[in-house]
């Protein structure tokens, strides 16, 4: 009988730290739905759940594909058992939509059920087919729609395709992040980039004077951030740093979604979460996000 996996194997397969992203979504969801409350905290919860079943899945569906190319992942250096990774990929989108049901009732459940879905979908079907990004970046749009589903949902969308903007053009970037990509890539994916941060950036009118100025100060963060690490895979397209760009557009993703917070006229809960993005990056350091 296998021995149970370590603490460090778990947080490894699930790539823990990266989840420091996830709760960001919620409450730019939450804020432009005009559904910020103490249940957004609930339903955070079960979006982290949901995030990191989709890194265990990610695995356990990439592990024949790991042994040749990543050796060291948890899986294929024997640390966690495929049913073991398998079995921690499956509890987590239990918990996951049980903890979106019981903080935000049917109406966050109706919006869990599919994103749980898209999760599973994009590891076991489509990411390995051009339509990959495009599912990863309904997952991440359905996470902000997750915060506003106890408030008015369409009032959120904006926002929840500016993250799911952001989102495509990270995962059309990790599909390079072994074999290193030509010029063209990185330069598509930062005029995106760029789209992204003039979009969430535009001053709100529901704030005075230095509150006015929140979102595009943390929207000029995000773009500095990942737009110099894609300006550097340009000039540079080798897979070390594709892999690089990746993870800074997952750690500095807190920067964006609290622009798009501020923007709904939430700016402290929005510097609140751009300030996640430095404890992301020193996490990173030590647990790959990628």
């Amino acid at each position: 009988m296998p021995s149970l996996p370590s603490l460090r194997s778990l947080v490894e397969l699930v790539r823990a730290p990266a989840a420091l992203s996830v709760p960001g979504d919620v409450v730019a969801g939450a804020a432009a739905g005009g559904a910020l409350q103490p249940r957004t905290a609930g339903l955070a919860a079960a979006s982290v759940c949901l995030y990191w079943s989709g890194m265990a899945a990610n695995d356990w569906a990439d592990r024949e594909l790991d042994a040749v190319e990543r050796p060291e992942r948890p899986i294929p250096s024997g640390r966690v058992t495929p049913p073991q990774a398998l079995g921690v990929a499956a509890g987590l989108t239990a918990a996951g939509v049980a903890l979106a049901a019981l903080a935000g009732g049917r109406r966050a459940l109706a919006v869990a059920l599919p994103l749980a879905g898209a999760v599973w979908a994009y590891d076991l079907r489509a990411k390995n087919t051009p339509a990959g990004p495009a599912v990863m970046a309904a997952c991440r749009g359905l996470d902000v729609l997750l915060g506003a589903a106890p408030g008015k949902v369409a009032r959120a969308l904006p926002a929840a395709l500016t993250v799911a903007a952001h989102t495509y053009t990270v995962t059309a970037l990790s599909r390079r992040e072994v074999s290193g990509a030509d010029r063209t890539l990185p330069a598509a994916t930062l005029a995106g980039t760029a789209a992204v941060a003039l979009s969430a950036g535009l001053p709100t009118a529901r704030g005075k004077g230095a509150a006015a100025a929140v979102p595009g100060m943390l929207a000029a963060w995000y773009a500095a951030g990942y737009g110099a690490a894609q300006a550097r895979v340009a000039a540079d397209p080798s897979a070390a740093k594709v892999r690089a760009a990746v993870g800074a557009g997952i750690t500095g993703l807190p920067p964006l979604q609290g622009a798009l917070a501020a923007s709904a006229g939430a700016p402290a809960t929005g510097v609140a979460v751009a300030a996640i993005a430095p404890l992301a990056r020193r996490l990173a350091r030590k647990v790959s996000p990628t």
